[in-house]
């Protein structure tokens, strides 16, 4: 095991401010001692007396000097002060407060100095070392080895990156007579081996169970290695500790990545699932009783929508057949008389939007003139007459509010002709609706650019309209303010001016491209009717050229047709009927369909009696069939007839 030894005191073997026991002072004339091996190399007889060590049955009573802590009961301050360095509120034998200024939230009491880990005499753990700071590796004894640190002033040794989830190292610069069991005595102090392969080239590969003891086994990489006390080079070497890469490690981590996907899946999927909202209850079926429950429900208009889900589910599962065809009926005509009221609730709604827009405009107008009255009194105060009575402070304030008013009239302003622009919008977007309504929806893509350009002008128009009534306004309030002096307002005026300019230009060049689209309209709509009598005339001049084709045809190929329609289709079936003919001839009152394929058959197996038999149809003036025979030994035979058909044809 590493030794990790710290400069201060021993620890108490209990937590004194957490002790609710009495202590149990001892009457040894000197501090308990006991001696504990040290695993130091091969050399277990090194003993090393600790003090304050717990006692061996473990029970919780502190050992010290009698001398030491032979104190006179009647000194109150001193066994105060015991108890406040212990955690306990300072209370005599009998239990009553020895001193009264005591303050449990801090554990101090006054003139009683506060209790210090450098104080002699109590088991403190020392403060924790940073993270920052070096740590100092020492000489490590082992049976069969020792290990030396190296210089603390070279730099760490170089590592590889680290694989992921890693529990195999790399173990280089083992000395040359070292065994397996050496690097076992070696490495099992940073945790359980699980396995170690070793190579004959003085390094070996260890995994451990885990990977944080990877970590431990890095710390041992630069320290010196000797075997025993020999200095013979095949007894030394420089361990080189480093991350290696395993397979196994691999597998494993994947695994374990992959649990913990599942687990993030199933987590996920509960969440979801708690977060889920409840399913719909489940409509009830179709009865009279539930029928009746339904009409009802359409009555009220606080169930309504409840019971026209329940009917609109009916509808669509079939329940309706002739037997409940009235009941359903009166259930929609039920649904259909809350139209009407949910049309009225619109149109109240509706109402008291326009009613809230037309309060909130007055408001509006309202504040916009009270503005309008500051800013006044700001222009006023400006003048000359006025404004050489001021101080140098007063004129920077009054400048610096003017200046805040007109902002703020000026957005307030924007807002209310942003709402007018709004509801002028309104009004344009209920006409073209109007208008478009009346129209006919199918037409080519330059009548859709001519409507567009249409609403453009008339939507232009219907600007200039409403920037002319805001001029109007604006002169208006100016007339009523008596401020033809203001600079902001010829400035607007002339804003404006130049708005309504440039406005008449668009719109006049929005007409000529109006007029131009119309006329490109015009000009396709007249190069389509002489496509299409194009059309016409090509089509007429294929129909006869198709017709002069056929015509010829029929009058060069006469052969082919009479060829194409003879019985012969090849030349096998020209051989089989000419050995057909030869075997009838002989047989002149004829023979049976079997009897003639048997014959065929010595000649070729592949011959097929239905395909002969077929043949043999199709050769009416050649072959005939004939009934022979009188009851059970009625049969059916073919006949050669070439001579008789030879004279018919």
């Amino acid at each position: 095991m590493f030794l990790v030894q710290y400069t201060g005191l021993n620890q108490l073997p209990f937590d004194p401010a957490n002790n609710n026991e009495p202590l149990q002072f001892g009457s040894a004339s000197g501090p308990l001692v006991t001696e504990g091996l040290i695993e130091n190399g091969g050399d277990s007889s090194k003993k090393r007396k600790r003090t304050n060590a717990p006692s061996a049955d473990n029970s919780r009573t502190l050992n010290v000097d009698s001398t030491a802590m032979t104190l006179p009961m009647s000194d109150p301050t001193a066994w105060a002060t015991a108890m406040n360095n212990l955690g306990m509120a300072p209370l005599g034998i009998a239990g009553q407060p020895i001193l009264p200024d005591f303050d449990p939230a801090l554990g101090m009491m006054t003139g009683i100095p506060p209790i210090t880990p450098m104080m002699p005499g109590l088991g403190i753990v020392p403060p924790p070392i940073p993270p920052d700071m070096p740590v100092v590796k020492e000489i490590i004894h082992c049976k069969s080895c020792t290990l030396f640190p190296p210089n603390p002033n070279l730099p760490p040794p170089a590592t590889r990156e680290r694989p992921p989830g890693c529990k195999t190292v790399f173990v280089g610069g083992l000395p040359e007579n070292g065994t397996e069991q050496i690097i076992v005595e070696v490495f099992e102090q940073c945790g359980e081996i699980i396995a170690i392969r070793k190579s004959k080239k003085n390094f070996c590969h260890i995994r451990f169970a885990e990977e944080y003891m990877v970590d431990k086994a890095l710390y041992l990489s630069g320290y010196r290695i000797r075997l025993g006390s020999s200095t013979d080079k095949k007894d030394t070497g420089r361990l080189h500790v480093d991350f290696a890469q395993a397979r196994d490690d691999l597998y494993e981590w994947e695994c374990k990545q992959r649990m913990l996907a599942r687990e993030e899946r199933h987590r996920r999927r509960m969440e979801e699932e708690r977060l889920r909202p409840p399913s719909p209850p489940p409509v009830v079926h179709y009865s009279d009783h539930e029928c009746s429950i339904v009409a009802e429900k359409l009555k009220d208009d606080s169930k309504f929508s409840e019971a026209v889900q329940t009917l609109l589910t009916w509808i669509e599962r079939g329940e309706v057949n002739r037997r409940s065809a009235n009941n359903f009926y009166s259930m929609i005509q039920s649904a259909n008389s809350h139209v009407r009221r949910l049309v009225n609730e619109k149109a109240a709604h509706e109402k008291d939007m326009e009613e809230a827009k037309e309060k909130f405009k007055q408001a509006l107008s309202g504040i916009l003139i009270q503005f309008e009255q500051i800013v006044a009194v700001y222009h006023s105060a400006s003048k000359q007459k006025a404004w050489d009575h001021f101080t140098k402070a007063q004129r920077k304030n009054i400048s610096v509010w003017c200046k805040q008013a007109e902002e703020i009239r000026n957005i307030h302003n924007d807002e209310l002709m942003g709402i007018r622009r709004e509801e002028e919008m309104e009004m344009s977007d209920d006409e073209i609706e109007e208008t478009t309504e009346t129209k006919e929806t199918e037409e080519s893509a330059l009548v859709s650019q001519t409507e567009a350009l249409k609403e453009e002008n008339d939507s232009l128009r219907w600007q200039l309209d409403a920037y002319r009534n805001e001029v109007e306004l604006l002169k208006q309030e100016q007339g009523k303010a008596h401020r033809e002096d203001d600079p902001n307002k010829e400035q607007q005026l002339k804003l404006l001016q130049q708005a309504l300019q440039g406005m008449q230009q668009h719109l006049l060049k929005v007409q000529e491209e109006y007029k131009r689209k119309e006329a490109e309209l015009e000009k396709l709509k007249d190069d389509k009717l002489q496509v299409e009598k194009m059309l016409e005339n090509l089509k007429e001049k294929e129909s006869c050229a198709s017709r002069l084709c056929a015509s010829s045809q029929d009058s060069d190929y006469p052969l082919e047709k009479t060829l194409n329609s003879s019985p012969i289709k090849s030349e096998r079936e020209a051989l089989l009927v000419g050995i057909i003919s030869t075997f009838l001839h002989v047989h002149p009152f004829g023979a049976s369909i079997e009897y003639i394929c048997s014959y065929l058959h010595r000649l070729d197996n592949k011959i097929c009696t239905s395909d002969v038999e077929c043949l043999m149809s199709r050769l009416q003036h050649t072959f005939k069939q004939e009934m022979t025979g009188v009851g059970a030994s009625l049969e059916k035979r073919w006949k050669f007839c070439g001579f008789e058909g030879l004279k018919l044809t």
